[in-house]
This record gives C-alpha cells, sequence and structure tokens, in this order.
C-alpha cells in the first residue's frame, strides 16, 4: 500500500492517545516512515488558527540558545506578514528551521532530524500555516551529506502523501559557529555570506527575499507539532517517570515541558537525553550513569554558557531561569562534566581560542578583541599569571561584550568571565607555582578543525 493509501485507511478523525511520559520526541523505534509516523502521532492538525495561542499557552520557549517564547516569535512574524503587502511578486511570510548545530558540544538536533524527521517537518507545515507563511527551509550544516539525503527523501516521501502544506527546501550552512545564527541563515537564504548581519531589521520585520521570516530551531518546531495534536496542558504535563529511581521533574512554571540535553564529558553514558525542564543537574548526570572520573565543574549551556562548580551544580534545576541565576544558561541544551584529571584554565583557553577563530571578520571585537582575550587565556593557564594579567582579562571581557553584529563577543565574554570566577582559586595555584600538570591533557571539550595558536 503506498504511503497516501495507508494514510487516508488511517482515517483523519481517529484520534490518537498522547505519549504518556518521556520519551516524547524520539520514540524508541525511530525513525519511522511517514505511515507509521501518523500511526503513532495521528494526523497533522487543521487547527493553525488558534495554534498560537496554544503555543503561547504552552510556555514553549526556543530550544536553539535564546530562549525566546515561540508563541511570541511566531504571532510577531504573523503580524507583521498581515502588515506588510507583496513585494515584488512575493506575497506571504517564510519558515526557516535551523538545524545547522554550530555548537560543537550539542548533538540533540542532528539526532532529532535523523530519529524523528516528519516531527520536524510537521512543526514546518503547521507553523508555516499559522503565520502565513508560502515556503519553508531546513538548514543544516553542508558537511551532513548522509543526512540531508534522508531529509530530502522524506520531503519527497510527504510531497507524494500530499503532507507539504508548503515547499520546504534543504540549506547547506557553513561549518562556522556564527553561521547557523539567524541574520546569517538569513543573509545566506538573500543570496550573501553566511555572516550575522547588524540589525535592526530584524527577520521578522524583512527576512528571506525581504519576507518577515520566522526562525526556530527545529527542536522548537517538533515540539509545535505535538503542542498541536495533544494541547498546551499536555505539554507542560509529562506524566509519569520513565525512571521509578527518577522522576523527570515538574515540566511546567517559567520552564515548560521537555527538552532534549546533550550530556558529555565525564559521565558513563554520555548522550542525548529528553528531561522534563526542573530536573536537579545531579539526578540528570545519575541517568547519564554518573561521573566516569572524579568530577570538578560543569559547563552549562555550551559555549555561550558558564561554567559552575561540580558540588554546587548537583541542585540547580536544568532549565534557562535557574542557570542563569547562577552564571550559566540553558542555551542549546549542553551538559558538561569536567573531571578533576582536567585544568579549567586550559580548557577555557582552548575554547576562547576556538571561538576566536569563529568570527566573520567584520566587527572590531571578533577581529581583534577575541584574538587578544584568547592569548590572556593562554598566559593565565599555561604561564605564571600576575594581577596585571588577570585584570587585563577581566578588562578585556568588559571591552568586547555587546558590540559586534552577533552575540559572538558577548557569548564567548560571558563563557570566560564565569571560567575566571569558577577557577578563580586555579589561577592562584598557576601564580604561586606556574601551569599545573593537567595542561597537558587532552581537551575534554570538542573544537573540530582547531588547533592551538590557529587565530588570525
Amino acid at each position: 500500500m503506498s504511503t497516501a493509501r495507508a494514510i487516508r485507511a488511517a482515517g483523519p478523525a481517529r484520534r490518537v492517545p498522547p505519549p504518556n511520559g518521556l520519551p516524547r520526541l524520539i520514540p524508541p523505534d525511530a525513525p519511522l516512515p511517514l505511515a507509521d509516523h501518523i500511526a503513532r502521532y495521528g494526523p497533522v492538525p487543521l487547527r493553525a488558527t488558534d495554534l498560537i495561542t496554544e503555543v503561547e499557552r504552552a510556555g514553549l520557549t526556543g530550544r536553539g540558545g535564546a530562549s525566546f517564547p515561540a508563541g511570541r516569535k511566531m504571532r510577531t512574524v504573523a503580524e507583521a506578514g498581515r502588515r506588510s503587502g507583496p513585494l515584488r511578486g512575493l506575497g506571504g511570510t517564510v519558515v526557516v528551521a535551523n538545524g545547522a548545530e554550530s555548537e560543537p558540544a550539542s548533538g540533540k538536533d542532528r539526532l532529532l532530524l535523523a530519529r524523528a524527521p516528519h516531527l520536524v517537518l510537521d512543526g514546518i507545515a503547521l507553523a508555516a500555516e499559522a503565520v502565513g507563511a508560502t515556503r519553508g527551509y531546513l538548514s543544516l550544516d553542508e558537511r551532513q551529506d548522509e543526512l540531508a539525503l534522508q531529509l530530502a527523501a522524506a520531503i519527497d516521501e510527504r510531497e507524494r502523501a500530499g503532507q507539504n502544506r508548503v515547499p520546504v527546501q534543504i540549506l547547506g550552512v557553513p561549518a562556522r559557529y556564527v553561521a547557523s545564527q539567524e541574520t546569517a541563515v538569513i543573509s545566506q537564504l538573500n543570496g550573501g555570506a553566511a555572516k550575522p548581519t547588524f540589525v535592526p531589521p530584524r527577520p521578522f520585520e524583512k527576512g528571506a527575499h525581504g519576507r518577515p521570516t520566522l526562525v526556530q530551531n527545529v527542536e522548537t518546531l517538533a515540539h509545535v507539532a505535538l503542542i498541536a495534536r495533544f494541547g498546551a496542558g499536555w505539554f507542560r504535563d509529562l506524566g509519569p517517570a520513565p525512571d521509578p529511581a527518577g522522576p523527570p521533574g515538574p515540566g511546567t512554571g517559567p520552564a515548560a515541558g521537555s527538552a532534549l540535553i546533550t550530556v558529555s564529558g565525564a559521565v558513563n553514558r554520555p548522550g542525548v537525553y529528553e528531561i522534563a525542564l526542573g530536573m536537579p543537574v545531579g539526578e540528570l548526570v545519575r541517568w547519564a550513569g554518573g561521573p566516569s572520573e572524579r568530577p570538578q565543574a560543569f559547563l552549562a549551556g555550551g559555549y555561550f554558557g558558564g561554567w559552575l562548580p561540580y558540588d554546587q551544580a548537583l541542585g540547580v534545576a536544568v532549565s534557562d531561569p535557574a542557570l542563569r541565576a547562577v552564571g550559566a544558561a540553558l542555551g542549546s541544551g549542553v551538559l558538561v562534566l569536567l573531571p578533576e584529571s582536567a585544568c579549567g584554565l586550559a580548557e577555557t583557553a582552548w575554547i576562547a581560542g576556538f571561538l576566536a577563530t569563529q568570527g566573520a571578520g567584520q566587527c572590531g571585537p571578533c577581529v581583534n578583541g577575541l584574538p587578544a582575550l584568547a592569548s590572556m587565556l593562554e598566559q593565565l593557564a599555561f604561564g605564571r599569571p600576575d594581577r596585571e594579567a588577570l585584570g587585563w582579562a577581566q578588562r578585556l571581557v568588559t571591552l568586547v561584550a555587546r558590540r559586534g553584529a552577533c552575540h559572538l563577543p558577548d557569548g564567548t565574554a560571558a563563557f570566560v568571565a564565569s571560567a575566571l570566577d569558577t577557577f578563580a582559586d586555579e589561577i592562584r595555584r598557576h601564580a604561586a607555582a606556574g601551569p599545573c600538570s593537567r595542561v597537558r591533557r587532552r581537551p575534554v571539550l570538542p573544537a573540530p578543525g582547531y588547533a592551538w595558536g590557529q587565530r588570525r
């Protein structure tokens, strides 16, 4: 039986029971063909007229790093689309599903796209209808050729079954940290380089092809697809725990629903976990098999996040409000456990050096400030830092922030500032006795394609 016939045989009015508990986004037997996907989750509902309100009620926030309210973003684009008439014969808004995932410590978006592509494509279709879009794009890291082929096949399958409400095109994004930033993706779609641009105008005002554009992370859109089917109340209520020894947490309040978190570093079972937002950090580490080495600190939120001492972080809720309150962030859903066998200063210098190579080369903070900051971090880690070196590093942190076209300087500054605080005792030991033996360890944090000293 063809996919289209199988979908028709299933019956559009058939109600599928909502998933109870976790996981929600990635079923154990994934990936599923389209007909099996619809049998599990039900058909894509025709309710886009009230979808934005339902997403707002759900409290869904963006899962790409900024944690901005998804419903508010959708409503802003829809309203901008209604205000702006046709432009050069082009009408409607544009939806961009951002799955490029340039954060090296994250693997959640690649896993989601590989294991649940139709859930993301459902989200694109529903969001497009809700904001009045006439075209959609799905951005990927341009190196992900096999994944791009799999997604193209899924899009074709949906086209044959009549499930694509807007044309969806795959966009390969360069493998650079800032290339997946939303204004960089818009620039690429408009024929320019994949570099961040100064705002205003913002994408919701004038984005791809000059039209108001909704840019959402692929996980955010997968949640939209489930909220459209099962409602805001279901999204906020996570039900019973999949593991009786570890309750999933509240999943309500300012951090609603579930999220995919990439856990790595010194844990026994690194990987991507779907958790209820609000779960304590320590509980998530237990889900990941516990520490594989004596622990020292966490990096929460990726390279735009922050360091937290191990013992102080265990009770902190995995949510953006709770993590920001202690100097870190949820970011793109990253938690890295740093062992005591690694030097936190060396790890920070390593990533500061990597980030200094990732700018677009168009703003002073990236061209001059980030390399200077990386050099000072190397001195703190591998030299014998004095007060002058530490003071200059702290000064550079304030000088580079809030001065660029994108958040690369801001994120790097926050990352380094948290290291200067969390590893303050280590800085004093280095100042007194020189660099510790742990600086010679292979880095824990990934920096693809980067080698020490590789800066402009």
